[in-house]
């Protein structure tokens, strides 16, 4: 992981990760028939999937495709209620966990099919300790440390929340204001998640200011 965030910090469009990482993350601040359409658990996993996980051919595609499926059996196994149909059980905690979750299934799933050969060759003892789920869990635990959440943010400013909450409210959608935050994070996010951005105040890739962000 070092590696991949030092070889994008010398050159942020290698492999296309950044720009794919912020597509779908746009798409899945924008995907809420995936909850609030469905029926059940495994229409809301493949609504998910193929809303967020988009198209395209590169590893940087594919990655995100294998993030935004292990992301919707993560969540549904963490919280079966989101499954629940016209996405009646799916809170704004919830949202944010398959938000932060969801950047750090890119990074993972990414480096699973970019290293995971490379490193069985290179240590010979590690297939036997099943390499590529273990390293791509450790990975995504801790980039999940590093990709802002969108509840934090919301608590910031209350009243810009519930402002969009009623808006939202309006239109049916049943993630609120967090969803809306969450579309405005999706640079930073993209930027934390692949070592873009570190902490300390400094600007996204976008030029925009924000505090506890610097270009690494």
């Amino acid at each position: 992981m070092a590696v991949l965030h030092r070889t994008l910090r010398e050159e942020p469009r290698a492999f296309g990760l950044y720009e794919a990482a912020c597509a779908a993350g746009d798409r899945l601040t924008s995907a809420v028939d995936a909850w609030a359409l469905s029926r059940d658990g495994d229409e809301f996993a493949a609504r998910f999937t193929a809303a967020v996980g988009g198209e395209g051919g590169t590893v940087a595609d594919a990655a995100v495709r294998r993030a935004a499926a292990a992301s919707a059996r993560r969540l549904l196994e963490q919280h079966p209620e989101a499954g629940a149909p016209g996405g009646n059980g799916l809170s704004g905690e919830v949202f944010c966990l398959l938000y932060r979750g969801f950047f750090a299934d890119v990074v993972a799933e990414f480096l699973r099919s970019a290293v995971a050969e490379k490193v069985k060759l290179v240590v010979p003892l590690l297939p036997a300790l099943d390499p590529e789920d273990h390293i791509a869990d450790w990975i995504a635990e801790h980039v999940l440390s590093l990709v802002p959440d969108p509840c934090g943010e919301a608590a910031q400013g209350t009243e810009a929340a519930e402002k969009a909450d009623q808006f939202a409210s309006a239109i049916g959608d049943p993630i609120g204001s967090l969803r809306l935050i969450g579309q405005g994070l999706v640079p930073r996010a993209a930027g934390r998640a692949l070592g873009l951005l570190s902490d300390g105040p400094s600007r996204d890739t976008d030029g925009t200011a924000h505090e506890g962000d610097t270009a690494a």
